[in-house]
């Protein structure tokens, strides 16, 4: 049986794998993470990793789970360590990361995650809980209320399920116990993230105690950040590849490309460690970075898998392979999102969207276009509508959105281009599906069905009758000609 990968078998790693820098048993822990997963594991803790290997500091990972215990169970026997895959035309470039020194599941031990918040050496709680994890509405960035989660925690304070219920009830203890606060440092893709997860906080504090809310409106600081690196779903096969590697086993691996980006707005309340020294980039403002990554980026990407998956394409390297598509993605980048920028002094946005057509065609990512088409009722609004919004405010046309927009309420009915059922996995999954069949497939009637749902369209775009037009248009093209006329057509315009 071969050995695991973990603390006693790190000199067993062959030479040309890099391995932590820095005695594991001689860092505290400064950070909790919320929502440990792939993208944490591939792009937080390695910037981390990477510090304390050059100057040491006590800033290792405390992660937590929120819902399930696959990721403990993974790397507790490994003692945090995992292995990081860069993915290139290159053969893969290996990394052992060691930055994670626990992982603590929510459900299992909400005490111990609290305790961890409230501890004096947590400095910082960053989160990758991704866009529904913020249980807010994605049209007007405020705390749902009426979330289930959010009213158990409310009800529950000492046993929360939510990121928001856990950050508020860490700097509870704080406050009680006149404890100097952390600060949350939010890496998910939200408009202007860290004052987005400032409001839902303070919304939730002033529900548990006003004075509360006061104390962290008053001394606890939320940076924006915005994140860039993709990272696909470990596959057996991934697994396989990295354990012949190793010459050990590793249970989760985590697969990546070379690009890696974070811009951190320079706000901390008690210290941080210098990622500026490897990487990251730190500055007073990250809005226009964020508008570039989300517009450019992630609407790319939703654009692509949604349309890419009704196509046949169970890739973004295969969509990108079809130049109808390279076409559609260039012109959208270029004609529609483009000039909604306010560019970065010193950025070349040429450079960036070359960059993006070639990381979106690396043939060592297989980045499912079902898997980036999750969540679409949380992703939408930031990635595609907002830019729409400014785009017919302006008197300009919207066409490649509307186009993406269609793509995914195609995706949304459940049903594919042969037939065949779609696993459409959403918090809206079901009322978009009941909305989807009560309208048939009649272009207009499907349309202004799932234009109802406001926490993704808001009362505005419904009612754009240009927007609403295109959409139904290439609504209609989809559902008679298929997504590969639909995008083929586009190319064309």
């Amino acid at each position: 049986m071969t050995a695991r990968l973990c603390n006693d078998t790190l000199d067993r790693l062959p030479a040309d794998i890099a391995r932590p820098g820095y005695d594991r048993d001689r860092v505290g822990m400064g950070i909790v993470h919320l929502g440990i997963g792939a993208f944490q594991r591939a792009h937080q803790a390695v910037y981390t990793d990477m510090v304390m290997a050059d100057e040491g500091g006590d800033w290792a990972v405390s992660g937590v789970s929120l819902r399930r215990p696959d990721t403990r169970d993974a790397l507790a026997p490994q003692d945090g360590l995992y292995t990081l895959a860069e993915r290139s035309n290159e053969p893969d470039r290996l990394r052992v990361v060691g930055a994670i020194r626990e992982v603590l599941v929510a459900p299992e031990e909400p005490d111990a995650v609290l305790d961890r918040l409230a501890a004096t050496e947590t400095r910082i709680v960053t989160l990758t809980v991704t866009e529904k994890g913020y249980c807010h509405d994605p049209a007007t960035g405020e705390l749902m209320l009426d979330d289930p989660g959010i009213r158990h925690d409310l009800a529950n304070p000492d046993r929360p399920r939510t990121a928001i219920g856990y950050l508020v009830g860490g700097l509870q203890r704080r406050w009680l116990a006149a404890l100097p606060p952390f600060t949350p440092l939010t890496c998910d893709n939200l408009p202007a993230n860290g004052r987005t997860l400032a409001g839902l906080v303070l919304a939730f504090a002033e529900r548990v105690d006003p004075g509360l809310a006061a104390w962290i409106e008053r001394e606890v600081p939320f940076p924006s950040t915005m994140v860039d690196r993709i990272v696909p779903a470990t596959t057996d096969a991934d697994r396989s590849a990295i354990d012949a590697r190793l010459g050990l086993a590793d249970a989760w691996p985590v697969m990546t490309e070379p690009f890696t980006q974070w811009v951190i707005e320079d706000r901390f309340v008690a210290g941080r460690p210098s990622w500026e020294q490897v990487g990251a980039e730190l500055v007073d403002d990250v809005a226009p970075y964020e508008h570039m990554k989300l517009r450019l980026l992630n609407g790319s990407h939703s654009t692509m898998a949604y349309l890419g998956y009704l196509a046949g394409y169970e890739t973004i390297e295969e969509t990108m392979a079809d130049p109808a598509f390279v076409k559609l993605v260039g012109d959208l980048m270029d004609r529609e999102v483009a000039p909604t920028l306010q560019v970065p002094p010193g950025a070349d946005l040429a450079g960036y969207k070359a960059a993006l057509l070639k990381r979106f065609a690396n043939p060592g990512l297989k980045h499912r276009t079902w898997q980036i088409a999750m969540d679409g009722t949380q992703k939408l609004p930031q990635r595609l509508l907002d830019t729409a919004r400014e785009r017919l405010a302006a008197g300009k046309s919207a066409g490649r959105i509307a186009l993406a927009v269609a793509g995914w309420m195609r995706y949304v009915t459940g049903i594919d281009e042969a037939g065949r059922p779609i696993e459409v996995s959403d918090p809206l999954a079901a009322e978009l599906r009941r909305l989807a069949d009560q309208a048939g497939r009649n272009p207009a009637a499907l349309a202004d069905a799932l234009f109802s749902v406001k926490a993704v369209f808001g009362d505005d775009l419904p009612h754009n009758a240009i927007f609403r037009t295109a959409v139904i248009s290439a609504l209609g093209t989809l559902l008679h000609n298929g997504a590969r006329a639909a995008v083929a057509a586009q190319a064309r315009v």
